[in-house]
């Protein structure tokens, strides 16, 4: 039981980024013409930018499985909380950048560079922890 629940412990940054970008994810690629002019400040989606969302989709895709990999198999999880640690900063710092250039977006981005850069200072502090 310990041995789980270190597991959990263990893999709960992976768990959560799991649990936001898969539904983003499925969202950004095949609900982007419904959702998005409704809750953001996007009042058209053109066929560029529904390209555009969909290749954001398999991106994020691609990086959950590699953090999927993490969670299942404990040689890949070095590398999984690294890709977690530069792509939850990576988003974090250019939502800022935008903030600074283009001014501060809808409440939901708002929230969303807070909550990257919490799950920026999780992974790494679960590098320092667990030093694999």
């Amino acid at each position: 039981m310990k041995n789980k629940i270190q597991l959990f412990s263990k893999n709960f940054h992976l768990i959560i980024s799991l649990i936001i970008v898969i539904p983003t994810a499925i969202i950004y690629g095949f609900s982007h013409s419904l959702l998005l002019p409704q809750y953001l400040d996007i009042p058209e989606i053109t066929k560029d930018l529904a390209n555009f969302m969909r290749a954001i989709m398999c991106l994020y895709f691609g990086i959950s499985f590699i953090w999927f990999l993490g969670i299942l198999k404990n040689k890949y999880w070095k590398t999984a909380t690294q890709l977690n640690f530069v792509f939850m900063l990576t988003l974090a710092v250019g939502r800022l950048l935008s903030m600074v250039l283009d001014g501060i977006p809808s409440l939901g981005f708002v929230f969303g560079v807070l909550a990257e850069l919490m799950l920026a200072g999780f992974s790494f502090s679960q590098l320092r922890k667990y030093n694999v």
